[in-house]
């Protein structure tokens, strides 16, 4: 079987769950729980990692019935309270599943699949399969949690991380941006085995850093990384706009896909050290990543950033003046439509070094349209690598770029008469008039009631206010 025909029947047992009303992020998180016993029998490391002898999946699948269930949900206790990533996979972990025989039958059918045509250094990418399926599938409500991996996986080519960096991402979903920052240094190292000992424990260890707001997509990130064979010490649930997020700076590299949006209610950042108020969420996570970076002119970040990041007025041009002093903007790479499970959502990803003083790091943006003229990206018409291919081949190469219509560069002073607005570099659109290519009404419409419901959170963190002034509806 291919990876693919696995994920798909793995997918497909979701079906048997239905009748104990379980969704389908329910479903991927229960299948984590067990899945995650039998790659580590596959893999041989349940004894490494701290799996109880009785734990095992060969003993598990021989039991049935309410037996089977009580084990497995006295299981899930004993191994929450297992230290370190095993901990943090069954932290506070429960059971959905009521009927003991849907129970067996998820036991089984993974049992039957063809392990043997998996080869193990692909089980990690297996389960990243599984979570890129949740995703895509609209009633899981998980897209906002996955970042397609072809634009990962470009995204790191170009930022080129280095052994003995500490890399970082805010915001760390399924981790896919440090899964394939770390299969990119394994990839120039010979798998760190040309490392010497002392390098081999910092990539092992330290060089990963990543902070998830959310518990069960921390918990699926976790076992992701552990598939891909990474066992950081600094994998941490929490909230970065908090206090917690003020210890996470000096990183030499951060990449990152920050949520879009606002705090609910309106509520701003709970730590003190931002310099420019907001409920923004993006602005926010903006102002932590370039003011976590080393000031030693080598480090770098890129991040993906939503349209209205690049021209908000208010706070939002305050950060960018801030950003652009602070940092070398160097490159705007403009995404297409379609391509985040969110449709309508229009995404750059914004490339910028750090530089070692606080003013005047930015000279000229290099922008590249990747959004005009292209395909209806979807199910049906995959974003992939070869889509990247030109802004690769050419992103340090100036003489090349100005041959490519799709690069254009503006300079400071172009960017100070707009106002300080980044919305730049769309090359025009020579399908506007054939109405068939006009957007799609219903992603249109999605886009409108996602923008009337961040304007109705802004509206209810203007009523709370209010009322805790002292203001009373007349009502």
């Amino acid at each position: 079987m291919t990876n693919n025909e696995i994920v798909q029947k793995l997918w497909n047992l979701c079906n048997v769950l239905r009748d104990d009303g379980i969704t389908y992020h329910e479903y991927v998180t229960e299948l984590t729980y067990i899945l995650f016993l039998k790659m580590a029998s596959e893999l041989d490391t349940e004894k490494k990692i701290g799996i109880d002898n009785k734990y095992t999946w060969n003993e598990l699948k021989k039991l049935d019935g309410i037996e089977l269930k009580k084990t497995y949900q006295q299981m899930l206790i004993d191994l929450s309270n297992k230290s370190g990533s095993l901990g943090i996979i069954y932290r506070n972990a429960q059971t959905k599943i009521e009927e003991p025989a849907n129970l067996k039958k998820i036991f089984s059918e993974i049992d039957k699949i063809d392990w043997y045509s998996v080869d193990k250094e692909d089980l990690g990418d297996l389960y990243e399969g599984l979570l890129e399926k949740n995703a895509s599938e609209k009633k899981s409500g998980a897209g906002q949690y996955f970042t397609p991996r072809v634009l990962i996986d470009s995204i790191v080519r170009m930022t080129k991380p280095e052994i003995g960096e500490r890399i970082f991402d805010p915001a760390g979903g399924t981790f896919g941006f440090i899964i394939e920052a770390d299969k990119y240094l394994k990839s120039k190292t010979d798998n760190y085995f040309t490392l010497t000992a002392e390098q081999y424990e910092f990539q092992e260890k330290e060089a990963f850093s990543t902070c998830e707001l959310v518990p069960d997509t921390h918990r699926l990130g976790v076992m992701n990384a552990l598939l891909h064979g990474i066992d950081s010490n600094y994998f941490i649930q929490g909230d970065t706009l908090s206090e917690l997020g003020k210890s996470l700076k000096n990183y030499d590299l951060i990449l990152s896909n920050p949520p879009f949006g606002t705090k609910k209610g309106g509520e701003r950042a709970t730590r003190d050290d931002l310099m420019h108020e907001t409920s923004n969420k993006q602005l926010n996570f903006m102002q932590i990543i370039y003011n976590s970076l080393k000031k030693n002119g080598k480090s770098r970040a890129a991040v993906i950033i939503p349209d209205n990041v690049l021209f908000e007025g208010g706070v939002g041009k305050d950060i960018r003046i801030d950003l652009l002093n602070k940092c070398n903007v160097h490159t705007i790479l403009r995404l297409p439509t379609g391509i985040f499970y969110a449709q309508g959502v229009k995404t750059n990803v914004l490339f910028f070094d750090r530089g070692v003083t606080e003013h005047g790091n930015t000279k000229e943006i290099w922008y590249y349209d990747l959004r005009t003229n292209m395909p209806n990206f979807g199910k049906t018409t995959p974003l992939t690598k070869e889509h990247f291919e030109e802004f690769e081949r050419t992103f340090n190469n100036e003489e090349e770029k100005e041959k490519i219509q799709r690069w254009n560069r503006f300079s400071l002073d172009d960017i100070v008469k707009k106002d300080y607005s980044l919305d730049l570099g769309l090359i025009k659109d020579e399908s506007i008039i054939d109405s068939e290519d006009l957007p799609n009404p219903i992603d249109s419409a999605e886009e409108a009631i996602s923008k009337l419901e961040e304007a109705m959170d802004l509206l209810r963190g203007v009523i709370k206010e209010l009322h805790i002034c002292g203001v009373e509806s007349n009502e």
